[in-house]
């Protein structure tokens, strides 16, 4: 780990660049996974038919509008006093919402196209920067960030993409390049990053595609991934694994099947382990996927069936967060958009 005071500039990288799925050595580099097969078996797509979305969540509402030109919010994030922090990808924000004073402000620029965020239980904001290839913790009081994470077997990483904690303060994140750029050193991976610094690949490509979306169930007992390529013939989908006491992974299984639509981007979990998935076009965006899976909020039960469904004005709905204080007013970043809902369960502690 080491520390600075101000972001770093987006590296630059000018060799061992290289497609993740023309490399020999990215297959070698799963032999710490152990996981089961590559591939897994697929359930049937799931259905929109009867549902029952008002015993779990009310209509969704625009708390605000983000001003810009070109605005695409990303990673929602619980702070200790109840602020909800989320980035805007294209100019490189990481924005605050006050639900208290009903007021926004970017709380900082220049964040090395951060994605996901997630506050430590310590109360610092730990940051997926991906422009930067690295996973950073910073001290909203007195500024200073701390690099964490940048490089796996001397190689650097992915851009981490989404994170979750367990309760032995470990933390869980992925790391991929966008669909068709190039790898910058290190295969498609999910990673954990123990308290001491250590750090493990867990999953690593081909077991996994394109990982995004991870969280772990009230228990922590199950560990939680959403897969979205856009390619054909690839990995839309959300995957539960066994979480050991120890951090690893075992019996993975396939429990949501979004293929061909688009798969689902973030998730939050309730205190009953049922899982909020974003997820969904509105319209064709020159990918494989279709129009099949609705653009909107998903509520899945733990065993992958859909409870319930609302939805979102605009793509692209990316991510929510449980927040305000009886936990059950769910956050979603989506397209210009910071929306919101009440639930009927609360969500889980943290």
């Amino acid at each position: 780990m080491h520390r600075d005071r101000i972001p770093q500039a987006m590296a630059t990288f000018t060799r061992r660049e290289f497609l993740y799925s023309t490399t020999a050595a990215a297959v070698a580099g799963v032999s710490a996974c152990s996981t089961g097969p590559t591939e897994l078996p697929l359930p049937d797509r799931f259905s929109y038919d009867n549902l029952s979305s008002d015993d779990y969540v009310e209509p969704l509402t625009i708390v605000r509008e983000v001003p810009g030109d070109d605005v695409f919010t990303e990673g929602p994030a619980l702070a200790p006093d109840g602020s909800i922090y989320f980035t805007t990808r294209v100019d490189e924000s990481i924005m605050r919402w006050n639900p208290a004073a009903a007021s926004l402000e970017r709380f900082r620029g220049n964040s090395n196209i951060a994605n996901g965020l997630l506050f430590d239980r310590q109360g610092r904001l730990l940051i997926c920067e991906g422009g930067a290839n690295r996973l950073t913790r910073l001290d909203i009081e007195t500024g200073e960030l701390e690099v964490l994470a940048d490089s796996y077997d001397g190689l650097p990483i992915d851009p981490p993409n989404d994170l979750c904690i367990d309760a032995a303060d470990r933390i869980y994140f992925s790391s991929r390049p966008s669909t068709g750029a190039f790898s910058r050193g290190n295969i498609v991976s999910v990673y954990r990053l123990d308290p001491d610094g250590a750090m493990t690949r867990l999953l690593g490509w081909p077991e996994v595609h394109m990982p995004n979306g991870v969280a772990i169930s009230p228990d922590g007992g199950t560990f939680y991934l959403i897969e979205t390529h856009r390619d054909t013939d690839h990995h839309r989908d959300i995957r539960a694994y066994d979480l050991s006491g120890d951090g690893t992974l075992s019996n993975g299984r396939v429990i949501v099947n979004f293929y061909p639509g688009r798969s689902g981007d973030g998730l939050a979990v309730d205190e009953q382990g049922n899982l909020y998935v974003l997820g969904g076009l509105h319209a064709l965006r020159g990918s494989s996927e279709t129009l099949d899976t609705r653009p909107g909020l998903h509520v899945f039960s733990p065993s992958g069936e859909l409870l319930a469904y609302a939805r979102t004005p605009e793509d692209t709905a990316t991510n929510c967060c449980f927040g305000g204080g009886d936990r059950r007013t769910l956050y979603i970043t989506s397209g210009r958009h910071l929306l919101a809902t009440r639930t009927a369960i609360p969500g889980k502690a943290s």
